[in-house]
């Protein structure tokens, strides 16, 4: 179990999938789920291919550079803990390493790409959030981790100039 901002994130012993997501973290290493059958890079964290259904995968380490693809302003924190962030940006990061990769037979007008969710946070302090003045669509971003323990980073994005 660890705190994020007064926030119990708890991660079971059992729980595989999670687990290995943020013990890579707190080695400063982004991973995704990479299917072992058909060979597509997941980032939303599962135990079935959305491919293929395959039950097979393993860890890829990618290099956490990306562009935003798509992002929300918070107006209004759901959370309490997030209530001095306000406003706040969300953003949906498209990874370098699967951009647009043809899907279901390579058609063309079907792709996928491998995607991540998470706060963009200033490139000064990974605890502040970036100003909504600066987050826009097609923006280059690089992974930052925030250390929450011994046992646990989270993965936060920031404007990277690259």
């Amino acid at each position: 179990m660890s705190t994020y901002k007064g926030l119990q994130l708890i991660v079971t012993p059992t729980d595989s999938e999670h687990r290995g997501f943020y013990e890579h973290a707190r080695a400063r290493r982004l991973v995704v789920q990479r299917c072992e059958s058909c060979g597509m890079l997941r980032g939303a964290i599962g135990a079935g291919c959305p491919f293929c259904t395959s039950l097979e995968w393993s860890w890829q380490a990618v290099s956490g550079k990306g562009e935003i693809y798509s992002y929300e302003i918070v107006a209004q924190a759901i959370q309490p803990a997030f209530a001095d962030w306000v406003p706040y940006p969300i953003v949906l990061v498209e990874l370098d390493e699967q951009r647009r990769v043809p899907w279901r037979g390579g058609r063309e007008d079907e792709t996928v790409s491998v995607r991540i969710v998470a706060n963009l946070v200033r490139a000064d302090d990974p605890m502040v959030p970036e100003a909504e003045d600066n987050v826009a669509i097609g923006k280059r971003v690089e992974v930052c981790f925030v250390d929450l323990d011994d046992t646990m980073a989270l993965p936060q994005f920031r404007l990277s100039d690259v």
